[in-house]
């Protein structure tokens, strides 16, 4: 909690980005503070990841990878946008560090 507000830290793919948007703001607007993607890899951020060679692109994800872990460490839960039932291996690996840490889970669809 920072004072009154719960912090969210919002997890799925990136290639749900409207959908991030969507979840972003009903949640502030319910009284939270949200943590969400730096960029959306897989849904229009594609400058990002153009010109890398395989070796910057490597430790570029695996930078990206740690910093969402640490904003799930800054939140109280996390929510995760798992449209139509959908999560991949870096959002389930999310969901398994939130949990080994005590945080709770809430999914956009049971």
């Amino acid at each position: 909690m920072v004072g009154k507000y719960k912090v969210v830290t919002l997890c799925g793919s990136t290639r749900f980005k409207d959908e991030f948007m969507e979840a972003q703001k009903r949640l502030t607007l319910e009284g939270n503070i949200v943590i969400s993607v730096g960029l959306f890899g897989h849904s229009g951020d594609n400058e990002v990841w153009e010109n890398m060679d395989e070796g910057t692109l490597t430790v570029t994800k695996a930078m990206l990878d740690d910093m969402h872990r640490a904003k799930i460490d800054m939140a109280d839960e996390i929510f995760v946008i798992n449209v139509g039932g959908y999560i991949g291996d870096s959002t389930r690996s999310e969901i398994e560090y939130a949990i080994a840490n005590g945080k709770p889970v809430r999914y956009l669809e049971q």
